[in-house]
């Protein structure tokens, strides 16, 4: 395996080669791609976790988001549908006073509503819309550059989520969710993540 392919983190580990993934200072991010990318999420507030911080992730790095992230979960009522869902004008001027978050006016507007998007879903209805667009599992890609940014399965879940209303949901953004989600397993060969996601995937989907 290359070294381009593959990188050594402090505890030697192979990885995917993400930039900065092997910096002593990136503890955290070499957890989420450990235990997190990759692995299945089911549930409609998890599904609506993700889908919102992918959005807000547009244009920025996803360290910027991770670093976030308990911010936007106290600042999001833990990403509850019901709850979001009822924010009012006040809310979203606390949210774009809200230095724990990323204060991007359209963004919280999208994140608000696609809430109220979701809550008119039946439960377990975003979950299934979801998961209706993750493909055949293929084979490992090799290297970064066989990863696809955009996917036919993901344009079609992007159309279908605008369709309802959803917003900062384009193909790329879609795509992303894919990936963070375990809808597909992104993680190059010899990465010594895969083999757990494939044990994982093979006891039946994740209650999380």
């Amino acid at each position: 395996m290359s070294a381009k392919q593959v990188i050594a983190a402090p505890d030697g580990l192979p990885r995917c080669p993400w930039p900065g993934l092997e910096a002593e200072a990136n503890e955290d991010y070499r957890i989420y791609h450990d235990t997190e990318w990759g692995r299945p999420v089911h549930g409609d507030d998890a599904l609506y976790e993700r889908i919102c911080l992918e959005g807000f992730q547009s244009g920025l790095s996803w360290l910027t988001i991770l670093r976030r992230r308990e911010g936007f979960r106290a600042a999001f009522a833990d990403f509850s549908i019901e709850k979001v869902a009822a924010f009012t004008e006040a809310d979203a001027e606390r949210l774009l006073a809200d230095p724990g978050i990323i204060r991007n006016r359209a963004k919280i507007a999208a994140a608000i509503g696609n809430a109220r998007v979701a809550a008119e879903l039946a439960p377990g209805e975003l979950d299934e819309l979801v998961w209706s667009y993750a493909p055949a599992p293929r084979s490992a890609p090799r290297a970064p550059s066989d990863v696809p940014a955009v996917t036919p399965e993901s344009t079609a879940l992007s159309k279908d989520l605008k369709k309802r209303g959803f917003r900062f949901v384009g193909p790329t953004t879609a795509y992303a969710l894919m990936q963070s989600c375990g809808l597909v397993d992104d993680h190059v060969a010899g990465c010594h993540v895969r083999p757990s996601i494939a044990g994982r995937a093979a006891d039946g989907p994740s209650g999380d």
